[in-house]
Formats: C-alpha cells, sequence, structure tokens
C-alpha cells in the first residue's frame, strides 16, 4: 500500500484544523455576541456546506480559480499562483467545506456560557481579548476541543470537494479517500479495503478520545 495519500490526507487535515481554529474562533465570538441584522445571512452562509453537495462547492471553486476565469487570471499573473488542481486549492477548499463544523460548537458554546462572566470581565477593566482568552475560551474547552477533532476528522473524510477542485494527483492531490476511489475503479478491492481500514481506525479513535475527555471533563464539574 502507497502510505504517501494518508500522509497527505493527515497533512490537509491538520493545515485545515489551524487554519480554521484560527478564523473560526473569531467569527463564532462575533455570531455568539452580535447583534447585527446581518447576522441570519452569515450563519446561513456558514451552514450552507451542510446541505450543499460537496461537488457543488468544488464545482463552483474550480471556476473561480481556473486560469480562464478573472480571479484565476489575476492570481496567475500577478503572483504565479495556480490554485486548481493543487494542494493550496485543496486546503481552501476544505477551509470553506469544513467550516461549520469549527464555527457551531464554539458558537454554541460561547451563548450558553453566563453573561456575567463577560460583564465581571469587563466590570474589572479587562479588554475583550483578555476575557476572551482568561474567562471564556477555558470555560469551553469541550467545544474547542470537539470542535478541532470534529473538522479534522470532517477533514480526513472529503471527497467531493477534493476532487473537483485537485483531482488525482499522486504527491500533490489524491489523498486517501481519492485512492480509495481509484483503486475501487481499478477493481483492487484489497488496497481500497486497506486504505479504508486505517481511516475507520484512524476517525473511530479521534472521536472516541473526543467522547472521553469530555466524559471526564464533565465528572470533574460534579465532583
Amino acid at each position: 500500500m502507497d502510505w504517501q495519500p494518508l500522509w497527505l490526507t493527515a497533512k490537509l487535515a491538520a493545515i485545515t484544523t489551524v487554519i480554521l481554529f484560527l478564523l473560526g474562533l473569531p467569527l463564532a465570538c462575533w455570531l455568539a455576541f452580535t447583534q447585527r441584522r446581518i447576522k441570519p445571512v452569515i450563519e446561513t452562509l456558514v451552514s450552507m456546506p451542510l446541505v450543499l453537495p460537496p461537488s457543488v462547492l468544488g464545482f463552483y471553486l474550480l471556476l473561480l480559480f481556473s486560469p480562464n476565469q478573472a480571479l484565476g487570471q489575476w492570481l496567475a499573473e500577478r503572483f504565479d499562483l495556480h490554485l486548481a488542481f493543487s494542494f493550496a486549492g485543496l486546503v481552501i477548499g476544505s477551509v470553506l467545506f469544513s467550516l461549520p463544523f469549527m464555527v457551531h460548537p464554539l458558537q454554541s458554546a460561547l451563548q450558553a456560557l453566563p453573561v456575567s462572566l463577560r460583564e465581571a470581565a469587563y466590570t474589572l477593566g479587562k479588554s475583550r481579548l483578555t476575557t476572551l482568552a482568561r474567562v471564556l475560551l477555558p470555560n469551553i474547552k469541550p467545544a474547542l476541543l470537539s470542535g478541532c477533532v470534529m473538522t479534522f476528522a470532517h477533514t480526513v473524510g472529503e471527497f467531493g470537494v477534493v476532487l473537483m477542485i485537485g483531482g488525482n494527483i499522486p504527491g500533490v492531490t489524491k489523498v486517501a479517500s481519492i485512492a480509495i476511489y481509484d483503486e475501487v475503479e481499478s477493481l483492487n478491492y484489497a488496497a481500497a479495503h486497506a486504505y479504508a481500514a486505517v481511516l475507520f481506525v484512524v476517525s473511530f479513535a479521534i472521536v472516541l478520545l473526543v467522547y472521553g475527555l469530555n466524559r471526564r471533563q464533565a465528572r470533574a464539574r460534579q465532583t
């Protein structure tokens, strides 16, 4: 079995998780506390990957990054950057497709916190950033863990988006889900089973770890 697709999958999932944590946390904070009228629109856009077929998002990203389109042509001419059928394009597609898996747990956890926590911190002269880092985030550790793990696991299982935007380029865009599809198309079921088994075991272990840690933290609160 070629281990390169599995390594590429882990790399893609790790990079996507880090980027979504950095982008998803401030977005979740804004959605949790804002009263702007545009909030339902932003929430709808964030949730769209949950209802859209992955191939739809991948198709429009492929068109957007195509050198025949304005953005793709501008990126190619100005920065020599070609996102279609590249690992960077996979990262962008994965970030957009896994966005709700990071934002939703964080937003729900922040909204569930008592308002008095923030008000007490503000009364003591703490800034919003300090309040977030030292007051709010320590109280939503299970949500942070769940968001990161579910984002990682969801990226590992992506197929439609990565196929549309990345294709099947060995060592560049051929992740494990594409490798499974490729082996099945070639009637090489033994190799497909090997890839699928590894993904199943890894995903099961990751999700089990999250539930175990959350259960331990729940018991710690009760005691």
